[in-house]
C-alpha cells in the first residue's frame, strides 16, 4: 500500500472520528479545565456565593452586582501565594482581576456547599 493511500485512510478515519465526537458533545457544556487556576475558579462559581456585610458594602461602593462579582471570580487569577489552601474545612483564595480599569482583589472562603465572599478591595 502506498503512502498516499495510507494517508487517505488515516485522514478519512480521523475526520469520521471528529464528526462522531462533535455529534456526541454537541449541546453539552464540556470544558477542559486542567490548570489549578481554572479548576479553582470553576469550583467557586459553581456554588452559591454568599456575601458578608463587609463585602456587600464594598461591592455597593465599587458598583458591583452579583453577576459582575461572579464574572470577576470566574475570569480572575488565583494568587496561590496569598491563598490559604491547607485548611481542613474551608480554603481561602485571593483572586485578582480588573473591572473598568480598576484592579480588584476578591477574598473567597470556599467551603463544601457554599462560597463566602469575605472582602473586595479596589485600587484607584
Amino acid at each position: 500500500m502506498k503512502f498516499t493511500q495510507r494517508l487517505a485512510y488515516y485522514l478519512s478515519g480521523f475526520a469520521i472520528g471528529l464528526i462522531i465526537l462533535m455529534f456526541f458533545l454537541n449541546g453539552k457544556d464540556a470544558s477542559c479545565d486542567y490548570g489549578p487556576n481554572a479548576r479553582t475558579t470553576k469550583n467557586i462559581t459553581s456554588k452559591k456565593i454568599q456575601l458578608t456585610l463587609v463585602s456587600e458594602k464594598s461591592a455597593k461602593r465599587i458598583g458591583l452586582d452579583s453577576a459582575t462579582i461572579k464574572n470577576i471570580i470566574r475570569y480572575g487569577t488565583v494568587d496561590f501565594k496569598k491563598s490559604n489552601t491547607k485548611l481542613d474545612s474551608c480554603n481561602v483564595y485571593h483572586i485578582d482581576n480588573t473591572y473598568k480599569d480598576k484592579a480588584i482583589e476578591v477574598v473567597v472562603k470556599n467551603c463544601d456547599s457554599i462560597a463566602i465572599l469575605q472582602s473586595i478591595k479596589s485600587s484607584n
